[in-house]
């Protein structure tokens, strides 16, 4: 059997045991590479070369994470929380409460789409905005599997169609790079059109979600709105000023580096030495922020090493390539099976950006010659890649949403995210990327 299937079969069913990914991807990683051919030190080797891949973004968000445990102590998000709570009726099923929770969900949703194109800041406001609204939502007695859908979506569905920010670099730049270099010879314009037909599959999804699946109110523990310090924060205007500037300010150094963490950096230091981080309580919340992203650090150092033995194997195209012993002259289930390939290689490496180089130079020739059209081809190769973004384990668009989700310890990140948007999203693109695929 194929080491990249057993690989991430196995990588998927250790995580859903509740071992943690770190783990579950390490001795996944080791499996890969000696079912592949691979010996032991040749695994080890592959695997320790890769892990600097993940060191960056390890990096990234463990800034990230001091720096928004600073924004929360200094009264900003703690005031937005109390503002909306403020608002709630006092009955639970007032015409009042009810309109709360929609504009929460919207804004939960205008905020993951915007962050992926407006503001180009991808997962970076979830450990910002989402824990200081958990009281919140707690309160009105939201399903928060529904908001790791709502984040999810708003996540991976925007790159899949608008070329703007994170969609322009998967579209144009991943995407249309990789399907010319290998010969189909497409146009830019013809990318977000062709992924829009998979797309819908992902809203779909969300429908299903927000309207059936989580509809009914799930109980949590209610506790104090979220803050990273044990003390109350001093709200006034001075520390609102300086939260607004310093926000902006690691928003303009992260678009201006192309760096999140110089850009989180800039945010913390602006906190440090503005007065309202007191010195001897800086160490404690830069230490608590860290500690509150370095989990999705790990995972993500962990993904990129068992990425790197997967494609040390060189399994991806022997996966690839032995589809055509069972399609035959089949078309449709041509079609199908790319994509199930697509979604497993996606699971366990955990990016659909680094997907699609790997699977490119393989789909494309194939593709071609079952006769698919370009837009079909494009639908295939970019559905097959974000196939498995959403409810990957390793995947920045399942973590960021758990990091805000369980910063009171009552979400986890198999049962309440990872499985919640694979079942809303894989799922449906599937279906919608295989019609287009044999409609276009």
């Amino acid at each position: 059997m194929n080491a990249v299937v057993i690989a991430v079969c196995l990588m998927l069913f250790l995580s859903f045991i509740r071992i943690n990914v770190v783990v579950a991807l390490t001795i996944s990683a080791v499996v890969a590479g000696l079912v592949g051919g691979l010996t032991i030190v040749q695994t080890i080797a592959a695997f320790n070369d890769g892990l600097g891949g993940g060191a960056q973004i390890a990096l990234s968000y463990a800034l990230l994470g001091a720096f928004a445990a600073a924004l929360s102590h200094s009264g900003l998000t703690t005031l937005i929380s109390h503002a909306i709570i403020n608002k709630l009726g006092q009955e639970p099923n007032s015409s009042n409460t009810q309109m709360v929770r929609w504009l929460l969900l919207l804004t939960i949703l205008a905020m993951a789409i915007s962050s992926q194109n407006i503001l180009p800041i991808h997962i970076a406001f979830i450990p910002i905005l989402i824990p200081p609204l958990l009281h919140v939502m707690s309160k009105l007695n939201i399903d928060r599997r529904l908001i790791a859908c709502i984040l999810t979506f708003g996540l991976v569905t925007t790159y899949m169609i608008l070329p703007i920010g994170f969609g322009g670099i998967f579209l144009n730049d991943i995407l249309l790079a990789n399907l010319n270099t290998n010969g189909l010879n497409a146009l830019s314009s013809q990318i977000p059109q062709a992924m829009l037909l998979p797309a819908l599959g992902m809203v779909c999804g969300l429908f299903i979600a927000i309207f059936i699946s989580y509809r009914q109110p799930r109980q949590y523990m209610i506790e104090q709105p979220v803050s990273n310090s044990t003390q109350t924060p001093t709200i006034n205007r001075k520390s609102i000023v300086i939260s607004i500037s310093a926000i902006v300010i690691t928003l303009i150094v992260q678009l201006q580096t192309d760096s999140m963490i110089f850009g989180a950096l800039s945010g913390f230091i602006i906190f440090r030495f503005s007065g309202i981080i007191k010195q001897d309580i800086s160490k404690d919340l830069f230490n608590q922020g860290v500690h509150m992203m370095a989990n999705i650090g790990f995972i993500m150092i962990a993904a990129a090493g068992f990425a790197a033995v997967v494609k040390s194997t060189g399994e991806v195209g022997t996966l690839v390539t032995s589809l055509g012993d069972i399609i035959g002259d089949n078309k449709a289930l041509a079609a199908l099976l790319m994509l199930i390939v697509g979604l497993l290689i996606t699971m366990g490496i955990g990016s659909s950006f680094s997907t699609i180089p790997i699977i490119a130079t393989i789909y494309v020739p194939l593709a071609l010659s079952f006769g698919f059209s370009v837009a079909a081809t494009i639908a295939l190769v970019g559905t097959a890649a974000a196939l498995g973004d959403a409810g990957s384990p390793a995947s920045d668009s399942t973590l960021g949403p758990t990091a805000g989700l369980n910063a009171d310890g009552q979400h986890d990140h198999i049962r309440d995210s990872v499985i919640p948007t694979f079942v809303h999203y894989n799922i449906p693109l599937l279906i919608f990327g295989w019609i287009a695929a044999m409609v276009l």
